[in-house]
C-alpha cells in the first residue's frame, strides 16, 4: 500500500501536466489579444459611421478563451463552427446569432464576410479587424 500513494501522486501530476487540452492553432490566433476594426463594409461601402448598419460593431472586439466576448458595442458569446470556418456571434442585443465566414486569420489581420438581413433586402457584409 505504501509504494501504491507515491505512484498515484507522481502520475496524477503527470496527467495534470500532460492531459492539458490542447486548443487549435486558430482558437489561439483569435484569443491571443483584442481586435480592432480597420473597414467594415456593407456592400462594398464603409457603414460604420454615426446611424449606419454597422455603427455598433466598431471599435474592440475580444474572443475569450471561455467563449464570451465583446464585439464592438455588443457583449455575447462566441464559438466556432464548420470545422473552424466559421463563427457564430450570439447576444442579446443581436435580433439573431450571426454565423460569420473567415476569410481569413492571421496574426496580424482577421477578415469576416456575412449576409445580413434588412428591411430593404439582405446586405453582403465584410469586416476585418486588425491587432489592437
Amino acid at each position: 500500500m505504501k509504494n501504491i500513494v507515491p505512484w498515484l501522486l507522481i502520475t496524477v501530476l503527470v496527467c495534470a501536466t500532460s492531459c492539458k487540452e490542447k486548443t487549435s492553432e486558430r482558437f489561439d490566433l483569435l484569443t491571443s489579444h483584442a481586435w480592432t476594426s480597420d473597414s467594415l463594409l456593407a456592400d462594398g461601402v464603409e457603414a460604420s459611421g454615426q446611424g449606419e448598419l454597422l455603427e455598433k460593431f466598431k471599435g474592440n472586439i475580444e474572443f475569450n478563451v471561455d467563449g464570451s466576448g465583446t464585439f464592438g458595442q455588443y457583449t455575447g458569446t462566441w464559438m466556432f463552427v464548420d470545422n473552424q470556418t466559421n463563427l457564430v456571434i450570439e447576444s442579446p442585443e443581436l435580433a439573431a446569432a450571426l454565423t460569420t465566414h473567415i476569410v481569413e486569420l492571421k496574426n496580424t489581420s482577421l477578415k469576416v464576410t456575412f449576409v445580413y438581413p434588412t428591411l430593404e433586402g439582405t446586405k453582403n457584409i465584410r469586416m476585418t479587424f486588425k491587432p489592437k
